[in-house]
Parts: C-alpha cells; sequence; structure tokens
C-alpha cells in the first residue's frame, strides 16, 4: 500500500541488504576492557529486549574467555525463546567470505585485483564500462553499479511491500540480477570516491569466482572458506528454509508492515553470494578470528582486505576495505562487517588481532518509524544495543561512553530504496 504522507529522505530510506551499523564514535586513546563482566553483558543484553526488540542472541569474547547470552523470544506467538547457539542469517557479513574467496585467488595468480572486469566477465558486463571497472571496485563498492534490490523488488519504491511477498519462492540467477543493475542508472564514474553501497558488486564476485574456479560460487567459498575456517553451522542453505534451531524473522519496514511479519522461510537467490549465509554467533567469531590470524589468506591479502575507501550507505559513511570495514570506537580501531535480509540483522567485529570480540543476530528488522516529515525517529531499541555494543567491545570504558543520542544506529538504513509515506 501507499501511504499518502511525505517521502522518506534518503537517510531513512529502506535497509533491505546492507543493513550497516555506521561507527560515527571517534576513537579514543583507550583500550578494550580486559576480561568479560558476565553480569553486566547480561543486563545490559536483556535491555535491549525490554527496549523493545523481539528476540537478541550473542557471543562476546576476550582471549580464550567467552560469553553467550540471549533474551526474548524466536516466535511472537508462542513464546518460544532465543537461544544463543541459533542459526541465523547473517546478511551482508556474507561479503566477507566472497571476498576472502576472491582473495584466496588473487594469491593463486588466476585474479589481478587491478584488473578490468571484463577481463574475466566480458559478456556480463560489456563494453566500455567492463574495462573501467576492475575486480577491487567491485569488493570495495566504487563500481557504482546500482544495487540490486530496488530493481528485484520494485514495489518498495512505491511505498508497496508486494514485493516481498511475490518473491518469497522466486529464483533469481545471478545473471539476471547483474543485468537489472546494469540497465539502473550508475551511482557514479567507476573507480570515483566516496564509493556507493551495492550488493550487484557481490553478485559479480560470485560469478567471478564461479569463471576462474570452475565451479559454483557458493560450492567454493563453502570447500575454500567456511570448511577451511573449521566452521560447523554456516553454509549457503539450497532451500529457503534456515537449516537447524532458528529463530522467526521479523521485518517491519520502517513502519509499512505492521505488525511485523516473520519472513524466516524465504528463497535467498535474490542475494545469494552478496548475503544468504547462515551462521551462528560463534561460528562468526570463529570465522573473523582465523581470518584476522592469517589463517585463510596470507599477509598481503589481508593487507589488501584493510585498504579502505569511503563507500557511502545509510545516510553515512563507512571506512570500507575489501568486503571488511573499520568500526572506529572509543576502544580503538576494530574490523567486521554488518548484515541485514529480512527480518533479520547481524553483528560482527573484532580487535585487529582477534581477540577480542563480539557477534549479536537480531529477529526484528528496520523496527524505527519516521516522522511526518520523513524524518527517521531514534528508536529505544537504538540506544540499547549502543549501549550492548560498546560494553561488549570496549568493556566499562564503552559502558561510560556519553553520548547524546546514538551516533550510529544499528542495521540503519540503505540509500537504495526510497519509501513513500
Amino acid at each position: 500500500m501507499v501511504i499518502r504522507q511525505s517521502t522518506v529522505t534518503r537517510r531513512a530510506a529502506l535497509a533491505l541488504a546492507a543493513g550497516v551499523l555506521v561507527a560515527a564514535l571517534p576513537a579514543q586513546a583507550a583500550t578494550a576492557g580486559t576480561g568479560l563482566d558476565r553480569q553486566a553483558l547480561r543486563q545490559s543484553l536483556n535491555a535491549v529486549h525490554e527496549a523493545g526488540m523481539y528476540g537478541i542472541y550473542s557471543e562476546v569474547r576476550d582471549g580464550n574467555q567467552a560469553w553467550q547470552g540471549a533474551s526474548g523470544v524466536a516466535d511472537v506467538d508462542t513464546n518460544r525463546p532465543v537461544r544463543p547457539d541459533m542459526v541465523h542469517r547473517v546478511g551482508s557479513i556474507t561479503k566477507t567470505f566472497t571476498a576472502v574467496a576472491v582473495l584466496q585467488q588473487v594469491a593463486k595468480g588466476t585474479v589481478d585485483l587491478d584488473a578490468p572486469i571484463a577481463d574475466y566477465l566480458p559478456d556480463q558486463v560489456p563494453g566500455e564500462r567492463g574495462r573501467q571497472i576492475t575486480v577491487r571496485m567491485l569488493l570495495n563498492h566504487t563500481s557504482h553499479i546500482a544495487d540490486l534490490v530496488g530493481p528485484a523488488f520494485p514495489s518498495l519504491l512505491v511505498g508497496s511491500t508486494q514485493s516481498l511477498d511475490d518473491n518469497r519462492f522466486r529464483t533469481f540467477t545471478k545473471q539476471e540480477l547483474v543485468r537489472m543493475s546494469l540497465d539502473a542508472t550508475p551511482t557514479g564514474r567507476p573507480g570515483a570516491t566516496p564509493g556507493v553501497y551495492s550488493n550487484t558488486n557481490y553478485v559479480l564476485a560470485g560469478l567471478l569466482l564461479e569463471k576462474v574456479t570452475g565451479m559454483g560460487a557458493e560450492e567454493y567459498i563453502t570447500r575454500d572458506v567456511i570448511r577451511k575456517a573449521g566452521l560447523r553451522h554456516t553454509s549457503f542453505p539450497r532451500t529457503p528454509n534456515i537449516p537447524g534451531p532458528h529463530s522467526k524473522a521479523y521485518e517491519s519496514m520502517i513502519g509499512l508492515i505492521d505488525p511485523p511479519k516473520d519472513y524466516s522461510v524465504y528463497n535467498m537467490s535474490w542475494i545469494n553470494t552478496a548475503g544468504a549465509v547462515t551462521s551462528t554467533m560463534d561460528d562468526l567469531n570463529q570465522f573473523y578470528r582465523a581470518l584476522l590470524r592469517g589463517r585463510l589468506i596470507g599477509q598481503a591479502q589481508l593487507a589488501e582486505m584493510r585498504k579502505t575507501v569511503p563507500v557511502m550507505v545509510g545516510g553515512g559513511a563507512l571506512d570500507y576495505g575489501l568486503g571488511l570495514y573499520a568500526y572506529d570506537l572509543p576502544c580503538g580501531r576494530y574490523w567486521g562487517h554488518s548484515g541485514s535480509v529480512f527480518g533479520m540483522g547481524t553483528e560482527s567485529v573484532s580487535s585487529p588481532d582477534g581477540s577480542r570480540q563480539l557477534s549479536m543476530g537480531m529477529n526484528l528488522t528496520k523496527y524505527q518509524r519516521v516522522d511526518e516529515n520523513g524524518v527517521l525517529l531514534p528508536s529505544p531499541i537504538d540506544q540499547a544495543i549502543v549501549e550492548y555494543f560498546l560494553l561488549g567491545i570496549c568493556g566499562q570504558s564503552g559502558a561510560q561512553a556519553k553520548t547524546s543520542q546514538p551516533s550510529f544506529v544499528p542495521f540503519a538504513v540503505d540509500r537504495a530504496v526510497s519509501v513513500k509515506r
């Protein structure tokens, strides 16, 4: 339906797949708190649920210590509780897995980061555009290829969520998604900064992997990234169902869906190598430890991942590398990614050496509302998540960080799609 009020600003556009927690807190000369205050973590996690989040589950690690917690419900009808070990759609955190796979091929000499994508996929990105866009530009979002969400879910452009239901069991091919995105207006000149976040880049990265490995991208990532990292509960599901014990996935779409609707059964081909992975919070922490400690790629490739450029998303800018971005927090610079797909949001962040980590998953997304002028209103959930996030990563130094309002909004909003209100 179209609600005839005002048009939501770009800052309040829908976060359909990026779901980025835009960290804008100034880095300070402080260190992360040592040890884990389990009681404080438990209370802070409970506060997120009490603020209105249906269910949240998390794992925080400090060296060899680990704390897992969960608060709230996995099903609002039955009140089935959430558990710390639930399998969860991690959305755009998939991009880190895909980038690692591409960088493995860089190390083998089968891919050149600074070669034109047309060298590998001349039929997918034809003409001069294919010669101007490099592999690196795909991975750091400076290709300026339009995002796929608008073309794949056109009703969202006119304030209706009908596309979400129409596409629930639809299978998109990577080629189809790329074609739709290339037909849309580019967001800028290839290579220009700031870049603009686009899921299409990582669908193309999947096609690149298929070209140079001779196997399906999801199959390659599973064999050479997921299994190499020793992850037992991480996969690209073969059906619309989430494998293993899981929560439902409640989508509000900034008030367009009221009450929020469960989208836990969904064909994720619409985002495949850009966002279709399912995992647990423990597996995510293990994955980023393996990555940051050089077990999945070499130090030269890891250094490439950490070369950042400004990338616009959700009305703000990220320091984005290659499938990895920086969080500048009161206790220093951390690395990771976030993700949000319909009904599920995720954050996973690690210290540079992988010793201090936090991963958290939530089962209600785009719960925020907008005012009569189309301005996104902060939610009590946002503040509670920020407080938990900073406590988990920075310890008490983070818990004591005071801001007048959240300077980053969890799983905030992607600039890709405006909604009529």
